[in-house]
């Protein structure tokens, strides 16, 4: 089924899990996080953030974080041991861009590249569902945060967020 408000390689993806889901849409305005819960009235633990991190030093490695909105992920000391590296940051929103293929506000788990580790908080596991972006700034998904531990590469990290 093609839906343009979400990105063809997320759809493909759902589909392939083939989990239920929800599409929500979003106002482009209000794609960001806590614009979105705020605008929508939805509170921030029931949303989840796709976070993507990137190596400073040495071989380029990257992770994508996800972390209930409602946490601040724990990059200089979970994040850089996960990944092996000796100094870790956030990535900007060019290089999310050219990783991802898809804009701040509507990075998701869903359509990664193969080469991109998953590193889902294990708060996240506990919530009913979750508000994911959907690869677009134009809609959300909402589904449960078990699917996400069906996604190639995924992994459940203790204290990834605190």
């Amino acid at each position: 089924m093609i839906d343009e408000r979400v990105h063809p390689r997320v759809l493909a993806a759902l589909e392939r899990l083939g989990a239920p889901y929800e599409i929500l849409d979003c106002d482009d305005a209000f794609a960001d996080t806590e614009d979105f819960c705020r605008h929508y009235g939805r509170p921030l633990e029931t949303s989840a953030n796709t976070i993507v991190v990137s190596s400073k030093r040495g071989p380029k490695r990257r992770a994508a974080c996800v972390l209930l909105a409602s946490t601040r992920l724990n990059v200089n000391t979970v994040v850089r041991r996960e990944i092996g590296a000796p100094k870790v940051s956030f990535a900007g929103a060019e290089e999310t861009l050219d990783v991802t293929g898809m804009e701040l506000g509507g990075v998701t788990p869903f359509g990664l590249a193969a080469d991109i580790p998953l590193l889902i908080d294990a708060r996240v596991a506990g919530a009913e569902r979750v508000i994911v972006g959907s690869g677009t700034r134009r809609s959300k998904i909402e589904i449960s945060p078990e699917a996400l531990l069906l996604l190639p590469d995924a992994r459940l990290v203790e204290d990834l967020a605190g």
